[in-house]
């Protein structure tokens, strides 16, 4: 069966029916995903994502259909335009997790508005009340946030002491020759519930997608003038730092997004798991942000 199927017909299929139909089943999820009500892939296998996801457009389109589907929104599915989509209504004040969201829109970042969807973000050179610091080298001085858009009202679930950067271990003894991986400012869809380490070996969110870094082949500790090196396979997770002090990276990162403490890292890791998005699918794929906290604050 077809979404053109439907067209000028009675036919009316249920969220179960669709779910038997594999061709059908894939095909209206092409659509949302076009549409940014669904993330990929398009399996074919539909289930309770995918249903609340069909929900959603059923009730922004306003087709009238109930519990399932019919002509008109299969109409809808094939002639609507991500542009014709009205956006969810947001309540944006002047609180850090609206400054946050904010700009993450003006970027045209993906921000989850659902319940139990989370975004997570990490914001450099930021202190725990929200106040710039000088951003010194091999300091746990950043901060990972994690932020659950409710009722269209942002709300920090929790946000901890992190680093963005490497420290000083790997800046000056990198693991690649081209120099310590300094993550590139911006959004990436690139990482898994997995196991990170060997020697301590820990539950975290480990890369498995595309991402950009900077190459500090200088090792000055800076992004100014680095080369950008993409890809999947550098390791760059998101994991505990052994509790060192706030003042010494040591050997916690050679990249990666690092929360200091163990003990915070393991509350992170319980917030995300309750992602509904994960707990639909364990292999889910989350999307990181990572922002500059000068750029932050000066442009919201």
């Amino acid at each position: 069966m077809k979404l053109q199927n439907f067209l000028n017909t009675e036919e009316k299929w249920g969220y179960e029916a669709i779910a038997e139909d594999r061709e059908l089943s894939r095909q209206v999820q092409v659509r949302l995903i076009d549409l940014r009500l669904l993330e990929p892939p398009a399996d074919g296998l539909f289930g309770p994502v995918s249903t609340a996801a069909l929900k959603k457009f059923q009730t922004l389109t306003e087709t009238g259909e109930t519990d399932f589907l019919g002509a008109v929104t299969a109409k809808k599915l094939i002639e609507t335009k991500t542009e014709d989509l009205p956006k969810p209504p947001l309540n944006l004040g002047t609180d850090i997790a609206s400054k946050i969201i904010k700009y993450m829109l003006a970027k045209n970042y993906e921000v989850f508005t659902n319940p139990k969807e989370y975004n997570i973000v990490y914001i450099e050179g930021i202190n725990g009340d929200w106040t710039l610091n000088s951003d010194a080298a091999n300091a746990f001085n950043d901060r990972r946030i994690v932020i659950e858009i409710i009722d269209g009202v942002p709300k920090i679930v929790d946000h901890w002491q992190a680093t963005t950067e490497p420290g000083s271990k790997y800046t000056h003894n990198p693991m690649n020759p081209k120099g310590a991986a300094r993550i590139q400012f911006g959004q990436y869809k690139a990482w898994r519930v997995g196991r990170h380490g060997t020697s301590n070996p820990h539950e975290a969110l480990v890369q498995c997608g595309n991402i950009t870094v900077c190459r500090d082949f200088n090792e000055d500790f800076k992004r100014t003038g680095d080369e950008l090196d993409t890809g999947d396979d550098f390791a760059v997770n998101q994991h505990w730092g052994y509790d060192y002090p706030s003042n010494d990276i040591k050997g916690a990162s050679a990249g990666c997004l690092v929360g200091r403490l163990t003990e915070g890292h393991r509350e992170f890791m319980a917030i995300v798991k309750q992602d509904r998005r994960y707990l639909q699918n364990n292999s889910y794929t989350f999307y990181t942000t990572i922002i500059s906290g000068d750029d932050l604050l000066q442009s919201t």
